[in-house]
């Protein structure tokens, strides 16, 4: 996990030569250089990436690329930015790309002299792109990334983000009309007015003057209903190719386990390979209120069966209410579940990366693929169901990759996210929703999933079958409450009135809401970096309860936990 931030100004159009163009940046910039600049605009994401950071700057063509970098791969060579043999390639990139020996493979079948061998796994990115092109790259590339290349030969720009958004990237133009880039809003918006996500699943490839990206991933299943059943034997065996594919590291790493099913599921299946590929035991980790949340058993479990080396980290409402501010900041959002969620996940990594682990894996994307929510069984038909899991897929970018992602990163650890394997969410999503959804007498949400590993002895019976929990739910009930009313006594009923005039845009329906909203505001502006949020809610127009905590839904605790693997 890293940060990059990239500046293109391009030559001013009234000058010609070096020195004219050097001294209306000094001009323009109020003395500063680029250089500086840019350096100071990314040291407020430098938690991203505490190893190493990196700067690449040309005065004369006026951009400038910085990297922030936590080494996981590549730790000695994998400094950024990269640049090519002959100079004229540049890239910074954040991430993990998981099928780099291979690319790296193809790219010397084309080279006819030297061998290449990539500094890093993010380094092939550049060295494809001058064998192969752009959209060779994109199609050929898994992982997990977000990445800036520039080509001084072409004079362009190759920006792309990943399918679903894991790796955050936004995009901003300052008053001058340069275009930034950066991996966390807050290093843009003290110089651009102006700032936008920028989306999953696509790309820009051209001059700076011509930004307008385009979509390279666009799967069938994005707007039509799937009909493949499923084959529950092909399902287990693509998740634990995707696990095995997100193990490679060269420094200390662990497992975040919460004790429901998605985690423990990637925690077994990393448990076993681990032991397979080393003989060593997985460090699995899990957060709660002492003695309330219903997760820290359920995780003690799946550790004792799968023989992990676990530990639990507890903490208080208090120490949690003292990171509210801390959570919005780094979560750059207001969204109500986000802020609730993101608070444990920092405890949680601060103590993680105090061990000298770099890297955890997780249990995140199942929901969105499996619709794993519980206001899923409200769906009206399959087909709403397909819609609605596709939507949540789309959105992940802005709601749980955002909040686990930036979680991590505030202390410098990477999180990695098996479920949302490109190949493994082709397969899933073309998965007939009748299948995927939940409904009838004891079938459970993510029912094939639960199926796929019912035999093999992955999971204890109960935490197999084991209804959704949502994580702000799961370490303990008493930190929603709390954190709600908490929020809410800091709204005055005469500012909750005017909630409507101060905020037009997304306006708070609730005093918890608002309070993260003001929040937001002292840190961020009013200005269009309050669109860069979304706030995940169900769907009341399926009946059910606005408030997003699995416990509001009606068939929280109330559906049969029925082990059709037992029989």
């Amino acid at each position: 996990m890293c940060g990059i931030l990239c500046i293109f100004r391009g030559e001013c159009q009234q000058h010609n030569n070096h020195d004219a163009v050097n001294g209306c940046v000094e001009k323009r910039l109020d003395s500063r250089s680029l250089r500086e600049i840019a350096f100071q605009a990314s040291s407020k994401q430098r938690h991203r990436g505490p190893d190493h950071t990196g700067v690449l700057v040309d005065e004369k063509e006026q951009f400038a690329l910085v990297q922030e970098r936590l080494s996981v791969i590549g730790v000695k060579t994998g400094n950024q930015p990269f640049t090519s043999t002959d100079g004229t390639v540049h890239l910074v990139a954040n991430g993990e790309i998981y099928n780099f020996r291979q690319m790296a493979s193809a790219v010397n079948e084309n080279r006819k002299v030297v061998s290449y061998e990539p500094r890093s796994d993010c380094d092939v990115l550049g060295a494809y792109y001058e064998q192969y092109g752009p959209e060779a790259l994109l199609t050929t590339v898994r992982g997990m990334f977000a990445f800036v290349l520039y080509d001084r030969k072409e004079k362009r720009l190759l920006v792309a983000r990943d399918p679903v958004g894991i790796i955050p990237l936004y995009v901003g133009w300052d008053a001058d009309g340069a275009l930034w880039f950066a991996s966390e809003l807050k290093c843009l918006v003290e110089h651009c007015p102006e700032v936008q996500v920028f989306p999953p699943g696509h790309f820009f490839y051209g001059r700076r003057e011509e930004y307008k990206p385009k979509r390279y991933f666009n799967p069938s299943w994005n707007k039509e209903i799937p009909n493949n059943a499923v084959d529950l034997q092909e399902l287990r065996h693509r998740l634990e190719t995707a696990v095995e594919s997100h193990l490679q590291c060269e420094v200390p790493m662990g497992a975040l386990l919460s004790g429901g099913l998605d985690s423990s599921l990637i925690a077994a299946i990393t448990a076993r390979k681990l032991q397979e590929r080393s003989g060593k035991r997985l460090k699995t980790y899990s957060i709660g209120l002492p003695g309330a949340g219903p997760d820290l058993h359920y995780a003690r479990l799946v550790a004792n069966h799968i023989g992990s080396d676990h530990t639990e980290i507890h903490f208080s409402v208090a120490e949690g209410l003292d990171y509210i501010r801390d959570a919005v900041y780094h979560a750059e959002s207001y969204d109500v579940t986000t802020i609730r969620c993101i608070v444990p996940v920092m405890l949680l990594a601060r103590y993680i990366r105090s061990e000298g682990l770099k890297m955890v894996l997780s249990g995140e994307g199942a929901d969105e693929l499996f619709g794993g929510y519980l206001y899923f069984h409200r769906a009206p038909t399959v087909g709403e169901f397909h819609h609605e899991t596709v939507r949540r897929v789309q959105g992940l970018h802005l709601s749980d990759c955002l909040r686990a992602n930036k979680g991590c990163a505030a202390w410098g650890l990477e999180l990695r996210v098996p479920f949302l394997d490109t190949d493994f969410i082709q397969y899933v999503m073309s998965i007939r929703p009748e299948d995927r959804a939940p409904g009838g007498e004891g079938k459970l949400e993510k029912y094939i999933l639960r199926r796929a590993f019912a035999d093999g002895d992955y999971l204890p019976v109960e935490v197999l079958w084991r209804q959704k929990e949502q994580f702000s739910d799961g370490v303990g009930y008493s930190w929603i409450d709390t954190v709600s009313q908490w929020a809410a006594g800091r709204v005055s009923d005469e500012e909750f009135s005017q909630a409507a005039t101060r905020f037009p845009f997304a306006t708070p329906n609730t005093k918890e809401a608002f309070y993260y909203r003001l929040l937001f505001e002292e840190r961020f502006g009013a200005g269009s970096a309050t669109q860069t949020v979304q706030r995940w809610v169900p769907r009341t127009d399926w009946g059910c309860a606005e408030d997003p905590s699995g416990r509001k839904q009606d068939v929280h605790c109330g559906v049969k936990h029925h082990d059709e693997g037992s029989k």
